[in-house]
């Protein structure tokens, strides 16, 4: 008898351990409505008195974006065959007014920009969590440093990665 009981007392003691745990648990109540609302007016009156950092949307004083015009496309080599592909935009972050100069530049641009993702793609720059900010860091730093080479140190502020993904075989 004990033995056709202990299977049914077993599972009263786990579902009161579940129910127990599960009250314990409990994520903290929800504020009630018109304290969120207060809350999001808060939050919203002091987003809009904020000033934007010369981080967001609009550029620095005196500079403008330059969005290249077509996307890189470097390939990931392992045992001598492709792996992957990695694609991205760039966008270069030059003084106003110079973006016809950087038009016309663009092919020497973009055959620097590839040498140094090609550089960095050999070196393992794309492999693993190569979206981390110091991987990307170095690699803007590189595309910087290629840009000032080829534009002029003055016309050339940053270089932009706005858009990256990878695709493996």
């Amino acid at each position: 008898m004990i033995g056709k009981m202990l299977p049914v007392v077993l599972v009263f003691l786990g579902s009161g351990a579940g129910v127990g745990a599960g009250i314990f648990l409990r994520p903290d109540p929800v504020p009630d409505a018109v304290e969120a609302v207060q809350n999001s007016e808060d939050a919203a009156t002091t987003v809009a008195q904020r000033d934007p950092s010369p981080d967001e949307e609009t550029p620095p004083e005196g500079y403008e974006y330059v969005k290249m015009n077509n996307q890189f496309v470097v390939p990931v080599v392992q045992d001598e065959k492709v792996a992957a592909l990695v694609v991205m935009s760039l966008s270069i972050e030059a003084q106003a007014g110079q973006s016809d100069a950087i038009y016309l530049r663009e092919p020497k641009l973009r055959d620097v920009f590839l040498q140094v993702l090609f550089d960095h793609a050999n070196i393992g720059g794309f492999e693993g969590a190569f979206t981390n900010a110091g991987t990307l860091d170095i690699l803007r730093g590189a595309l910087r440093e290629a840009a000032q080479k080829t534009m002029g140190q003055g016309l050339v502020n940053d270089v932009l990665i706005t858009e990256i993904a990878r695709q493996d075989y």
